[in-house]
């Protein structure tokens, strides 16, 4: 009676949590696609996609990788890349450690699939009452995770049977987080933080050049954010 009475919460959870992560469906689906086809039309198998969907889970890094894959192999630039790529995580884990604090081994689970997204409707939304926290956060987190391993999938899968020149698909990752930086413009309280990294950006671009401008410029935004992040709080703090 106590496993039926589980179960049933369970299902719950999962029937509350899908409504929420159907934005990240479309969007996953979408861009995991555009993933699988270009790592076939790369000369990787559906295989590599998946697997690399599955353990890796990282869509910025996953279509970088495919640039690092394909040209001359240089170990130290990859960590590094990929380290600056997602330091944007640690302020998302430091975001969620109260929500996350206290739900036995599914954290683990919990940390390693908090992406963008997962993070964007894992920090705005709250279980309803009487619902335990890890369920309802483990099926926000799951089904991400199923979206995006699936998109990847389909793609590879397609892959076989594109002709045309998909030059520039990767191109959808760019136009994502375009839209994000113009849906967080939108809030005045977003603003100093996005025109550091515009700026940072710029003054990368304009000494290191387009060819060495991702590294350089991650580590000047996390330094300038680090060094005003209590200015940066003050001034949130303030307007609220």
């Amino acid at each position: 009676m106590e496993e039926a009475s589980k179960k049933g919460g369970r299902l719950f959870a999962l029937k509350t949590a899908f409504p929420a992560t159907i934005p990240v469906l479309t969007g996953y689906l979408c861009l995991g696609m555009a993933f699988g086809v270009l790592m076939q039309t790369n000369g990787y198998g559906p295989l590599w996609a998946i697997l690399m969907s599955l353990l890796v889970y990282a869509g910025s890094i996953q279509f970088l990788s495919i640039a690092l894959l394909t040209t001359a192999f240089d170990p130290l630039q990859a960590f590094l890349l990929s380290v600056m790529v997602n330091a944007r995580h640690i302020f998302y884990g430091l975001s969620v450690l109260g929500k996350y604090r206290g739900l036995g081994k599914i954290r683990a689970f919990l940390i390693f699939g908090l992406t963008d997204e997962t993070f964007s409707l894992v920090s705005s939304l709250e279980p309803p009452e009487g619902m335990e926290r890890g369920t309802f956060y483990f099926w926000i987190s799951f089904l991400d995770y199923l979206y995006w391993v699936g998109g990847a999938a389909l793609g590879a899968v397609a892959g076989n049977f594109i002709t045309f020149d998909t030059t520039g698909l990767d191109f959808a990752l760019t136009a994502l987080f375009v839209v994000l930086f113009l849906e967080q413009w939108k809030h005045r309280e977003n603003r100093p933080a996005a025109m550091i990294g515009v700026g940072c950006t710029i003054v990368s671009l304009v000494i290191f050049g387009a060819d060495n401008v991702v590294i350089p410029a991650m580590v000047l935004i996390l330094a300038v954010l680090m060094a005003g992040r209590k200015k940066l709080e003050r001034t949130e703090e303030s307007k609220v």
